[in-house]
């Protein structure tokens, strides 16, 4: 887990920087601010999983990261689908979350392993 805060912290960062190149429609004005607080939540609750109250503490936290992961591809999904921008300006975005999600799902099922 030592890199993953960090990992997650410039995921969270490559997001703002997406929201940042989006144009400036109606649909981005939902899109963008769901896609900057799922992601930037992938983040805060990656670090809070560093100094957790218990196993169990543990665990949650990083579900919690998956779901939030589960919901940035959701609003990147939409984000082409209606071609505010290309895909392959996102397909970098793509990779690191379902990568981020394979890591976090792999420590989730070990944690509970342990327990």
């Amino acid at each position: 887990m030592t890199d993953l805060p960090d990992r997650t912290k410039r995921f969270a960062s490559r997001i703002i920087n997406m929201y940042l190149a989006l144009p400036k429609n109606d649909l981005t004005k939902v899109f963008g601010p769901q896609v900057l607080r799922s992601a930037t939540s992938v983040a805060a609750q990656t670090r809070e999983g560093k100094r957790p109250k218990s196993p169990k503490d543990f665990i949650s936290k990083v579900e919690g990261a998956i779901q939030e992961l589960e919901e940035t591809t959701l609003w990147l999904e939409l984000i082409v689908d209606h071609k505010l921008l290309k895909p392959a300006k996102l397909e970098a975005l793509f990779q690191e979350a379902n990568e981020l999600n394979a890591i976090m799902t792999t420590m989730v099922i070990n944690a509970k392993r342990k327990q």
